[in-house]
């Protein structure tokens, strides 16, 4: 290379330099004999000549750190060189030419030199065979720099400067479990004494899979998504679109299917609870999924909200000609006053401390939901289609007997207020919820004992990563003190992360519940459920 041809040609004429100086101070030493004290010609020529020999010394050392220099550079091309013969001819260094001749990754630094060159001088565009097309210098870098992978996998997207922008994005969620809640007592008596059975289950299941096109179209503003989301447990499918503008990081206007925002863990936080399943309290006390709109944003840095407006607590299995004509109120406000609580991407609101920063981060939050509720059926029927609503007991609201033998509820409003927190620091995290709830506003068919209902619980996790990025156990509990009985959890497990990822784990999990009130498919519950339940779930979020 330049840099080498020149520092030989500096080396030699420094050591041709030195060699005549050399000879000439030593005939000058020779043809003459000093005359006097004051006669300090050798010690001169000898200082000269240590000068020339310290200077022709530190002239090697630079060419020695340039040489070492150019030898790192080699190594780069060459390895670049090896990956685009990968890419062009799958190992095959004749399939890639440059002016006609193969590439071969360089040996040694001198033979190298040339081939490096002409790689630096190969055009944008490389031809290999005819039939095997070959993407420029710069789609090769990206795809080595696995920009296909960004918070989901990046179908398609256009350059910056394309008359239509257009971005679709790939993700997944998966989750695969199994359950045994077969050491539950097999009835449960509800506040009116009438006995039911515990339904126990012991099976595999592909619990939920959910696969999601999302990005932007016409203009980076304007969003849209597409999920299909799946229980074969539940054997149901529902099929959600979202469309969206981004006004800017303040405001962002969405209309389409969403969780009613009434608990933390309905804000962007799924599947990345501590659990991999939400508490039963929480599931007793939350809102479901609906149509609605919905403003979000972060108006002032650390603080988040979401408003929304939409058809009430869970619409999703009730079609358009049964919904009332009552709307839901809903919103969450959250505090990050130390910094993001996760990373960006879709683990924002993470409950784990994966990336375990020596940072504390603290989160502070609050929702409030309210909803004029319809039983959804007629009250000829003793069974509602409306299944959001549970007694303390265990019984569904709506449904006939609730609160009086022979007496059916067809409006109740709902009103639920959740205060949550959370910590963060070093691998671990500690994360709980309030929940506050009254029913009140009754219309039935017949008397009722009462005029309103009030409940009230909570839900705890702790978390720490034993091996960083690898083992986590924790301890999780939750309860409900209700109107018409009391009910608690409590249970430790472990996640596994078998990759460098927080987006696939592996989870075990034994819990003791007590009198559950709550029911469903899609969850480790079931009405009256008491016992030890053990569960393993492997769970895929990319």
């Amino acid at each position: 290379m330049r840099i080498q041809h020149v520092g030989v040609r500096s080396s030699a004429a420094l050591v041709f330099f030195t060699s005549t100086t050399l000879f000439v101070s030593s005939a000058h030493a020779q043809g003459s004999s000093p005359t006097g004290p004051e006669s300090v010609g050798p010690p001169v020529e000898n200082g000269v000549v240590r000068e020339l020999l310290r200077k022709i010394q530190e002239q090697q050392k630079s060419l020695d750190e340039q040489q070492k220099s150019i030898d790192e550079q080699q190594k780069s091309l060459a390895a670049l060189i090896g990956e685009l013969q990968r890419l062009l001819g799958r190992g095959t260094a004749t399939n890639l030419a440059i002016d006609g001749k193969p590439i071969v990754p360089p040996t040694t630094a001198s033979a190298s030199a040339p081939r490096a060159n002409a790689a630096l001088n190969t055009p944008p565009a490389v031809t290999g065979s005819a039939s095997t097309p070959v993407p420029p210098v710069s789609v090769v870098a990206s795809q080595r720099n696995d920009d296909h992978y960004r918070d989901g996998m990046v179908i398609l997207e256009t350059r910056e400067d394309a008359k239509v922008p257009f971005l679709l994005k790939f993700n997944v969620n998966s989750q695969v479990r199994y359950l045994n809640t077969q050491d539950s007592k097999g009835t449960f008596t509800d506040h009116l004494g009438v006995v039911s059975a515990v339904n126990t289950r012991n099976d595999i299941t592909v619990n939920r899979s959910m696969f999601i096109l999302s990005g932007y179209v016409f203009d980076k503003r304007a969003l849209y998504s597409v999920t299909v989301w799946t229980s074969a447990g539940a054997a149901s499918i529902v099929v959600a679109g979202n469309i969206g503008w981004r006004f800017n990081k303040a405001l962002t206007l969405t209309g389409g299917y969403t969780g009613v925002p009434g608990s933390r863990s309905l804000v962007n936080t799924f599947p990345f609870f501590t659990a991999s399943d939400r508490s039963m309290a929480d599931n007793f006390f939350r809102p479901g999924f609906t149509q609605g709109v919905w403003a979000s944003g972060e108006p002032v840095k650390g603080l988040n909200y979401l408003a929304f407006l939409g058809n009430g607590l869970n619409t999703l299995n009730i079609s358009a000609n049964k919904i009332d004509t009552f709307l839901a109120v809903s919103g969450s406000v959250w505090w990050e006053p130390l910094g993001p609580y996760g990373p960006l991407g879709k683990d924002r609101n993470m409950y784990d401390d994966y990336f375990a920063s020596k940072k504390v981060r603290i989160r502070i939050g609050t929702s409030f939901t309210r909803s004029r509720e319809d039983r959804f059926t007629n009250l000829e029927q003793s069974n509602p289609d409306n299944t959001s609503l549970y007694n303390s007991d265990g019984v569904l609201t709506f449904s006939t007997g609730a609160f009086a033998p022979s007496v059916t509820l067809s409006l109740a409003t709902y009103r639920m207020w959740a205060v949550d927190g959370g910590i963060k620091w070093n691998g671990l995290a500690v994360n709980g919820q309030y929940f506050a709830r009254l029913l009140n506003d009754f219309v039935a068919d017949g008397p009722l004992p009462l005029k309103s209902t009030f409940d009230h619980g909570g839900e705890f996790s702790a978390s720490y990563f034993a091996k960083p990025k690898k083992l986590m156990p924790y301890i999780r509990g939750s309860w409900v003190i209700g109107q018409f009985g009391n009910s608690y959890e409590y249970g430790a497990g472990a996640k596994w992360f078998p990759v460098r990822t927080d987006r696939l784990w592996l989870a075990t999990e034994v819990f003791r519940v007590n009198k559950s009130p709550y029911s469903g498919v899609f969850t480790p519950y079931t009405l009256g459920l008491t016992g030890w339940v053990p569960m393993v779930q492997a769970f895929l979020a990319f």
